[in-house]
């Protein structure tokens, strides 16, 4: 879940950054009296995800604004659901329409596609899962929104778990090596993975002990070949051109993750619209 304290503070380097000095527009229409009500409303079907960021929002803006919700995180909604209704102060809804929408329609729009990859597993035991390739400063957003749409997580940051890939293996000379250099020096809480190419570096792994192998960029004949290979001694992890044409038939080479970047980096905003009364 996503803390207050962190979620806040968030939005605020975000209303610093939209209204600047002030909003020249809207301080010179609105008077401090003047009220509004609007309704947020879904012009497309989708998962809704990103209420509380919504709604902090404006809280931070006034506390007078009152928001009523009408579907939760993680709910299907329609094109024409009301999804909200909000009222209060007309100057503060109006400054914070954009801010609130851009967090909303941009979470929205990552559930939803990662809804999509995990339902076209459909009854497959793998687990779509998300990537380091996120927004710079977004990224726990990002990841509560592959979570809210039905996906699984990766590793938050770097300092999650040890990940070997090819410029490390590379610098070390071998998986051998920087599997035993690894171990001598990381944390018994952390696990080793290891991003492989090759059905020989496959090998390599499984016999280095390694807990998880990524299956890089590989064919499904590939994959089923390394499957086997491992045999349930490491958790398998596929990556590389998954979409959603492509992804249940890597569900069924026998990985246990899927690993794609498509969820969040090529994922559309959910487009919702607040309208005033």
């Amino acid at each position: 879940m996503l803390s207050n304290f962190y979620i806040e503070d968030h939005i605020k380097s975000a209303l610093k950054e939209d209204i600047g000095f002030g909003d020249i527009t809207t301080e010179n229409l609105t008077g401090d009296s003047d009220k509004l009500s609007a309704a947020l409303d879904s012009r497309v079907d989708g998962i809704l995800c990103g209420c509380e960021v919504f709604k902090m929002v404006f809280k931070i803006l006034s506390p007078d604004v009152e928001i009523k919700f009408y579907f939760k995180d993680g709910d299907k909604i329609k094109k024409g659901d009301k999804i909200a209704d909000i009222k209060g102060p007309a100057k503060a809804i109006l400054m914070g329409e954009r801010v609130s929408l851009n967090y909303i329609q941009r979470m929205s729009g990552i559930a939803t596609e990662t809804n999509k990859y995990q339902s076209a597993i459909g009854d497959l035991p793998a687990k779509i899962v998300d990537t380091r390739k996120t927004t710079p400063n977004f990224r726990a957003f990002e990841k509560y929104s592959v979570k809210i749409g039905g996906g699984a997580l990766h590793r938050f940051n770097l300092a999650d778990c040890a990940m070997i890939k090819d410029n490390h293996i590379k610098f070390a000379g071998s998986i051998t090596n920087a599997v035993a250099q690894l171990r001598a020096n990381i944390s018994h809480a952390h696990k080793i993975e290891v991003e492989c190419d090759t059905l020989e570096q496959v090998k390599e792994a499984v016999l280095c002990g390694a807990d998880i192998i990524m299956l890089d960029n590989m064919t499904c004949d590939t994959m089923k070949e390394a499957c086997k290979i491992i045999n349930k001694k490491a958790i398998v992890e596929a990556s590389g051109n998954v979409t959603l044409d492509t992804v249940r038939s890597i569900a069924e080479c026998g990985v246990d993750i899927i690993s794609s970047s498509a969820i969040v980096a090529k994922a559309p905003t959910l487009d919702l619209g607040l309208d005033i009364f």
